[in-house]
């Protein structure tokens, strides 16, 4: 996971909020059953979760060969101003 700002368009068009996005870059969350993995951002989810659930349920090769993993997809959460990217991919469990 890496997290970026984009101070430019914060400082033109968002209110000063205090509390903004706490999330740790690097850190790594584990879905079991397509569920959300606790301490993950529930708006980063609702981005992350159609593709969670579809490569939980064997879809790969998103867009035509996006990826160099085909069991994998890079997606952003919906925070224009800090978005925060996350790797998404298959991690395969006593060979399944």
């Amino acid at each position: 996971m890496r997290k970026c700002h984009h101070a430019d368009l914060s400082a033109r068009y968002e209110n000063p909020i205090e509390h903004t996005c706490d999330m740790e870059e690097g850190a790594v969350y584990i879905s079991y059953n397509a569920e959300k993995p606790d301490g993950l951002c529930a708006s980063a989810w609702l981005s992350l979760q159609p593709f969670v659930m579809a490569l939980a349920n064997g879809a790969e090769n998103f867009y035509d060969g996006w990826m160099k993993n085909p069991k994998s997809a890079m997606v952003s959460c919906n925070d224009g101003f800090r978005p925060v990217s996350f790797l998404v991919e298959v991690e395969e469990v006593n060979g399944r």
